[in-house]
């Protein structure tokens, strides 16, 4: 294979990921890289993401790319895809993750504990916003869309240098007192210098799979044996594929989704061990679960295990209906 094609999305931060798996896979001897722009139904319709049915809806016109043939690996974010895998396609690898914390970027250096009261914040992730509540109920949260810039461009004070995003967006500049954003995103774009905090993840747990990208393929490109599958397997981290292997697997079993309140992060240990966190939340950030989980994960199979295990014990104290996900059972604490 002389060469490969490779689908993203049209976004900075979706591009900018995208070419950092092209250039390890280079490095790695699977050719050069044919970068294939796809426009997904994300991009195109306006809305809150949890009233467009999930982050799916920026993965599914990738992925149907791939099937067809069109591209031959798509680089997803990996919380940004639905936990049940279609037939046909295989993650093939899961690079080593990076940073899994939430950031708040802030007018005039403000963390989450000097805020003022009644401080408006910008998300668009009701696990964000939920947390969010918990731990500063005085705050006023606002729902809002919008590529890394245009959020950016929403924090009063804040000028983002050569912006030549969108322009979707540019009314409501400077409407907000902060935003909530991944870490990840802000690094990999180099606009790590707008970040006020790094949140610690025992006030605000990320969602499964945060940090970490999923590298895609037709499940029949794996039986071959070739320059191309050899440099996938290379970027394959096991202590990363492990750890989100047991956050997606308590997703699942949860039936959460990016409309559910639910945060989960996988932390390895020594000798196999993992710790699986999870935190599940009411909207409102009135009422929270918190538990953790910990045990021997050497292969898969057990990390799904371990998931699944968290999953039961918050299910059994009420997790569902806290979430406002299903009927409630036994009482947060």
């Amino acid at each position: 294979m002389s060469g490969f094609r490779i689908g993203t999305r049209g976004s900075a931060l979706a591009t900018t990921q995208t070419g950092h798996v092209a250039e390890a896979l280079r490095r790695a001897g699977a050719g050069e890289a044919q970068t294939i722009i796809v426009k997904t139904e994300g991009d195109v319709v306006t809305g809150s993401l949890a009233s467009l049915g999930g982050t799916g809806v920026f993965a599914a016109a990738l992925r149907q790319r791939v099937l067809d043939g069109e591209v031959d690996v798509a680089v997803h974010s990996l919380k940004d895809l639905p936990v049940l895998q279609p037939e046909g396609l295989s993650i093939a690898a899961i690079p080593a993750r990076v940073d899994v914390r939430d950031v708040l970027v802030a007018r005039d250096g403000l963390t989450l504990d000097t805020l003022p009261t009644g401080s408006v914040v910008g998300t668009g992730s009701p696990r964000r916003a939920a947390q969010l509540l918990a731990a500063r109920p005085d705050l006023k949260v606002k729902d809002i869309r919008g590529n890394v810039p245009t959020r950016l461009r929403r924090v009063k004070g804040l000028e983002l240098e050569h912006d030549d995003s969108a322009s979707v967006g540019r009314e409501h500049a400077g409407d907000l007192d902060a935003v909530i954003l991944a870490g990840a995103g802000l690094d990999r774009l180099g606009l790590e210098r707008f970040i006020t905090e790094r949140i610690d993840p025992m006030v605000m747990l990320p969602a499964p799979g945060q940090g970490a990208l999923a590298v895609e393929v037709a499940t029949g490109t794996l039986a071959r044996d070739d320059e191309f599958t050899r440099a996938l397997a290379s970027l394959d981290d096991d202590a990363t594929r492990l750890a989100v292997t047991a956050e997606r697997a308590l997703l699942n079993r949860l039936e959460g989704g990016c409309a559910a309140p639910l945060g989960a992060l996988g932390l390895p240990g020594r000798a196999g061990f993992l710790r699986l966190d999870a935190v599940a939340v009411s909207p409102d950030g009135s009422r929270m679960l918190r538990r953790s989980l910990g045990g021997e994960v050497l292969f898969e199979a057990d990390a799904v295990g371990l998931g699944h295990a968290l999953a039961d014990e918050l299910l059994g104290l009420g997790a569902a209906g806290l979430m406002g996900t299903g009927p409630a059972e036994g009482g947060a604490k």
